[in-house]
């Protein structure tokens, strides 16, 4: 589980979340949705302790992420995070990349990281593009390969940051598929999206962000069919239309 309560985050003097409380329960597919500059991709590198807080606090399965003393390195093996740019290492393979972390972090020996690397590549659908260096594959499965690498250190939690934004729009499909897929393996995600059509069919609960608050959160068909606040409508009307 992980619980958020009261969390701020400034920039300089600028608030950028402005007292969040939410609570993301095992197996749960949560979406974060909002405009552009709401909080809500920075709240994804406060829980993965990417980003200090100024307040509040958030605890993973029972970890402090901000206390003083908490191995965050240890800690984010737990919380995998995929962002809009897939940062391949351009000299590796596409099996060499995903086998790197659980080679350097977790002292896997090599032959055992390379066969994990394997299954996460077929998990993907990348298993015939296992020797192929980043540069030769199309955006979508360089995307797909971050997310086969941030699976390779086998978190209990996946966080997404608007993974299919860069993306030409034939190419999202296969994206999505795989978190779908993340999904029916009862992996605890949380995502922020832009898609709302995604959000609504494959999201148990929904999070609306506006102006570094929650305004509104529930179930993720209620939030997007019937929301319950004048600022959700007011935004899905808009980006829906």
């Amino acid at each position: 589980m992980i619980d958020i309560t009261d969390v701020r985050k400034s920039f300089g003097p600028i608030e950028v979340i402005k007292g969040v409380n939410l609570t993301i329960r095992k197996s749960e597919v949560l979406c974060l949705i909002g405009a552009s500059g709401s909080g809500k991709s920075t709240l994804l590198q406060c829980i993965n302790g990417l980003e200090p807080i100024q307040g509040g606090r958030i605890v993973v399965d029972g970890t402090d992420v901000h206390a003083k003393g908490t191995d965050l390195n240890k800690l984010r093996q737990k919380l995998g995070i995929v962002f809009q740019q897939y940062n391949a290492f351009p000299h590796l393979t596409a099996l060499e990349n995903v086998a790197l972390a659980p080679r350097l972090v977790k002292k896997i020996p090599k032959a055992q990281a390379m066969q994990l690397a394997h299954e996460h590549l077929s998990f993907v659908g990348l298993g015939n593009r296992a020797d192929m260096r980043p540069a030769s594959l199309s955006g979508g499965q360089q995307q797909r390969l971050a997310i086969a690498r941030a699976l390779a250190m086998q978190p209990d939690y996946m966080l997404f940051d608007e993974v299919t934004s860069a993306l030409d729009p034939e190419l999202v499909g296969e994206v999505l598929d795989t978190i779908r897929k993340l999904k029916d393996s009862g992996m605890t995600l949380i995502m922020v999206t832009h898609d709302i059509a995604f959000a609504r069919e494959s999201a148990d609960r929904i999070a609306f962000f506006d102006n570094g608050l929650i305004c509104e959160v529930g179930d993720a068909r209620q939030v997007v069919n019937e929301p319950r606040e004048d600022r959700t409508r007011q935004f899905l009307q808009r980006v829906l239309h």
